[in-house]
């Protein structure tokens, strides 16, 4: 017959393994990070006013530091008016409250540095956000942020230059686990073939990045800029387009989107700011 003392210190070694193990994750553990878009203080009332958009902004970060996911990209439109120190100060009063420990990533819209970039308006977006784009490494994955402005105003010279750096940042990842970026224009919205709207990518440069993503097992690139969730493919690459946590401008609420990360796939849901789970389940 089993002591009770030989039962008590079975359970004891139960848990303490339990502990253990929980602390030496696997590398191969799920983890998820968070895309929001658009905040664009100021469009609710025209730049009269950013109420609703401080209500709406405060309360992702409120989600975002519950949830506290690995890190966050924000994919541009962070005000209505770039020239608009209010707007600005408060976008970035906001982002300072999400938790420390979660790095932000930000790619710049079409309102932070104009429907035609020039060298000023980026010294502006620079001097208020950084880098208009970023690259990194997390969990064995590669993490691009690029300018699509830079695409969508057919600015030959800087078009040119970014479209080297991404050819160079890809060909160094191809080992990563999954090859995710990021900008605020989609590609496309719904077909690879759709005219040239205000919401999308001239057909001229589409191919162009399409195939790039394409040849280099780009897995996802996410985006937003159209106020409205749509998801399209181009080979193996998904082409994610996300709702604004601003205004919206079609049937998505203000919201944001989480997206995991598996080490054979990624998963993603868009989630309105009233419907976001208190946790997030694998």
């Amino acid at each position: 017959m089993v002591s009770k003392k030989l039962v008590y210190f079975l359970i004891l070694l139960l848990l303490i393994s339990g502990v253990a193990s929980a602390q030496n994750k696997s590398p191969d553990e799920p983890w998820f990070f968070i895309q929001i878009t658009d905040p664009q203080f100021g469009m609710f009332e025209n730049n009269e006013g950013f109420e609703k958009e401080t209500v709406l902004y405060e309360k992702a970060v409120e989600k975002i530091n519950n949830l506290k996911p690995d890190f966050v990209v924000i994919t541009g439109d962070f005000v209505h008016n770039s020239e608009s120190p209010e707007q600005i100060a408060e976008f970035k009063r906001i982002t300072a409250l999400i938790d420390p420990k979660i790095p932000v990533y930000y790619t710049p819209g079409n309102h932070d540095l104009g429907q035609t970039p020039d060298e000023a308006s980026l010294r502006n977006y620079q001097k208020n956000y950084g880098n208009d784009r970023f690259s990194f490494t997390h969990k064995g994955s590669f993490f691009i942020g690029f300018n699509s402005s830079f695409i969508k105003a057919k600015l030959a010279e800087p078009e040119q230059e970014q479209y080297n750096w991404l050819v160079k940042k890809l060909k160094k990842s191809q080992k990563a686990q999954h090859i995710i970026l990021f900008c605020h224009y989609p590609v496309f919205i719904k077909t690879v073939d759709e005219p040239t709207t205000y919401s999308n990518i001239d057909p001229d440069y589409r191919k162009k990045y399409l195939d790039l993503f394409n040849n280099n097992n780009v897995e996802a690139v996410f985006s937003g800029h159209y106020h409205n969730n749509s998801l399209a493919t181009y080979g193996n690459t998904q082409l994610v387009t996300t709702s604004a946590v601003g205004k919206p401008l079609g049937t998505a609420p203000s919201g944001m989107r989480i997206v995991k990360v598996y080490s054979n796939r990624i998963e993603h849901e868009y989630f309105g700011l009233e419907e976001i789970p208190d946790l997030v389940k694998f």
